[in-house]
């Protein structure tokens, strides 16, 4: 059988068990834990009166078996059921109660192992994790797995690359890695606090923000609002106060980025340089009060000149009132939220009680870390750099793709596209996603890598076309350092999948993991620098190597809880398309951790699509999900995404004359 993407040998755990002096007879069945997944379960007949101790047997097994055939608990018997005939009767064999099953922990005892311990825990927000805890099992996706290698790189001085931790995904497997790792090309500088120069660069990621808003400052694409409405009594002169606190403590909030003849810099202000109006401004009703926010959140930024960000609050009545920040791109990304609340929520309770937050200093500001970026990657001029390495693998990965993916639009496409968006949004059933989440836990994969897969075959079903590429933004917050940070990190990579209408969703699936793995491990060149190696033909029509978008959103989720006050967020009213198409997926999961169903929309570029279009699109891509599920080993090809009955009779009723299908 297979477990978690494993072929298992059941008969060798059996072997490993009667090995034991006080085991005389051992079977071993796959078992559905509560969880729903799969999970080994030995039964053992002890050998003579003296029955054998649970972690005892467990401990034996795992002298003799790798670790994910080590069994999840072991059920010792009084007795053999037995059929009539005499032989084991399977059925009879006693369901385990997983309530009191001993959970054998074992404890790190070398350096690697603390190590990749100490950091599976940090980056998955566990108390702690045993060498045999596999990093996936423990909740972990695609995404934080590029997190989670770049930690254990930094603390161990080695270079190890997101597919090994796929491929050695418990604690044991990839500190062993690790400490046989080739140290040689592993050496990077440490992030730290540094001596600055006169002129600080921007980072990467900012390089590309601060082009595409000196080309159309006017543009709101790269515009982050956020509108949360204060329902208690809000103390103005406290909320003003804190967030003087936070632009003082994250830099990028007061950093304004001239460009010169040597290109653009940083310079940070002082923080009483930034001026923060929070006088509140009387609004009548809801619809004046979306007639403010609507211009307040796409209202332009210069980022050469304009601090990146503006703030106001709009009065409803006496006791409501709508906080309005909007943010540029350049100084935030998506996983900056959630610092960000935490470190206004801290500053407006300190304040309210007369006092200025008592939080430690941040050990980097972003000025350290655009610093250390740039000497870490190195030049594209040096053939031996970081970013030098990374480019000839974009160059090699997307050689030859296609220009343009051309899905079944509803208008022409304009020659100069528009940011104009909307949104479709839909939902998939906890059933679902847990059939989903098997699936992907069976192949040795990720949920993001079956959506991937699944997603390529609408594309596919769509275009007609068997090359495929997908955008979709990593987080780019690899060291420990940046987890508090306001600051531009995310970058955004090319998945370039063919998917072969013959072979399964299966064979697929293992191509996406390939190809995602490679894209996460070069995942640090930015987008701009990538298109300006792999030199397709440019266009103002449509975006450059991919038009269509997939994103996760797993970051933390931003908490504002203020002292009196009930916080809920506001729709500013701004939709942008970044692209033609963005499939944005969000998991939820009830108060057991098990799946409770996805949160999911398309958003869609409003040039060329409507709606009711890119409605079938959601329910073609749910259709999809389910075929997939239900029979991942049948030919992609052979997969409906139509439904027959809007197809069929092709001819009128029985009172019309018959027409070919032709006319």
């Amino acid at each position: 059988m297979k477990i978690r993407g494993f072929r298992v040998e059941l008969g060798e755990i059996d072997a490993a068990l009667t090995r034991h002096p006080r085991v005389g007879f051992a079977v071993t069945l796959g078992r559905t834990a509560p969880s729903g997944d799969t999970v080994l379960v030995s039964y053992v007949l002890p050998s003579g009166d003296d029955e054998p101790d649970v972690a005892e047997l467990t401990d034996h097994v795992r002298g003799f078996v790798p670790a994910h055939m080590v069994p999840a608990t072991i059920v010792i018997l009084d007795e053999l059921p037995l059929t009539p005939v005499g032989k084991l009767d399977r059925q009879a064999l006693p369901a385990p109660d997983f309530a009191i099953v001993r959970t054998v922990f074992r404890a790190s005892t070398s350096t690697a192992e603390h190590t990749v311990a100490n950091v599976f825990a940090e980056v998955l927000g566990l108390d702690r994790a045993g060498l045999d805890d596999n990093f996936f099992d423990l909740g972990g996706n695609s995404l934080s797995a590029t997190r989670a290698v770049a930690r254990i790189n930094s603390a161990l001085g080695v270079a190890l690359g997101v597919r090994e931790l796929f491929e050695a995904p418990t604690v044991a497997e990839l500190a062993a890695r690790a400490a046989t790792a080739d140290r040689s090309t592993a050496a990077r500088p440490a992030l730290t606090a540094a001596p600055r120069p006169d002129r600080v660069p921007l980072s990467l990621a900012q390089q590309r923000m601060w082009i595409v808003n000196q080309v159309d400052t006017a543009s709101p694409a790269y515009n982050v609002p956020i509108a949360l409405r204060l329902t208690g009594e809000l103390d103005i002169e406290a909320l003003r106060a804190a967030f003087g606190d936070v632009v003082e403590r994250h830099e990028p909030l007061r950093t304004v980025y001239p460009g010169s003849a040597d290109g653009p810099h940083q310079v940070v202000l002082p923080a009483d340089r930034v001026t923060l109006d929070l006088t509140p401004v009387t609004v009548s009703d809801e619809a004046a009060l979306r007639s403010e926010l609507v211009p307040l959140a796409s209202a332009e930024f210069n980022v050469s000149r304009d601090v990146p960000m503006r703030i106001a609050v709009l009065q409803i009545g006496p006791d409501e009132h709508v906080v309005a920040l909007v943010l540029h791109h350049i100084a935030a990304d998506g996983s900056s939220m959630a610092p960000l609340a935490r470190d206004v929520m801290v500053a407006y309770t300190a304040r309210t009680h007369g006092r200025p937050p008592g939080w430690a200093p941040m050990p980097v500001q972003y000025a350290d870390f655009a610093l250390w970026q740039r000497r870490t990657l190195g030049s594209d001029t040096d053939p031996d750099s970081l970013l030098s390495a990374q480019l000839d693998y974009w160059r090699r990965t997307l050689d030859g793709m296609p220009e343009l993916l051309e899905l079944p639009t509803d208008r022409r496409r304009p020659l100069q596209r528009s940011a104009h968006g909307a949104t479709v949004p839909f939902a998939i059933g906890a059933d679902l996603h847990k059939k989903l989440s098997d699936l992907a836990r069976d192949h040795d994969s990720t949920l993001f890598m079956v959506a991937h897969a699944a997603l390529a075959v609408l594309l596919g079903r769509l275009s007609g076309e068997t090359d495929l590429a997908v955008g979709t933004p990593v987080a780019g917050r690899g060291d420990a350092a940046l987890d508090e940070m306001v600051g531009m990190f995310v970058n955004t990579v090319v998945l370039r999948t063919r998917v072969a209408p013959e072979s399964s969703f299966t064979d697929l699936v293992a191509h996406v993991r390939e190809t995602d793995l490679g894209a996460f491990g070069h995942a640090e060149v930015p987008f701009d620098r990538v298109v300006q190696a792999v030199d397709p033909v440019r266009s103002t029509a449509h975006t450059p190597l991919f038009q269509v978008l997939l994103e996760f959103q797993n970051t933390e989720k931003s908490r504002l809880e203020l002292p009196g006050l009930i916080v809920e967020v506001v729709d500013a009213g701004v939709e942008v398309a970044k692209c033609d198409l963005c499939l944005t997926l969000s998991e939820n999961v009830d108060e057991t951790g098990e799946p409770a169903g996805m949160s999911a929309a398309f958003g869609f570029a409003t040039d060329i699509l409507d709606a009711s279009t890119v409605r079938g699109f959601a329910d073609q891509f749910v259709r999809i999900l389910d075929a997939v599920t239900a029979s991942p080993d049948r030919p992609i090809g052979d997969i409906g995404v139509a439904e027959l009955e809007c197809l069929t009779p092709v001819v009128g009723g029985v009172s019309v004359s018959e027409v070919s299908l032709p006319e």
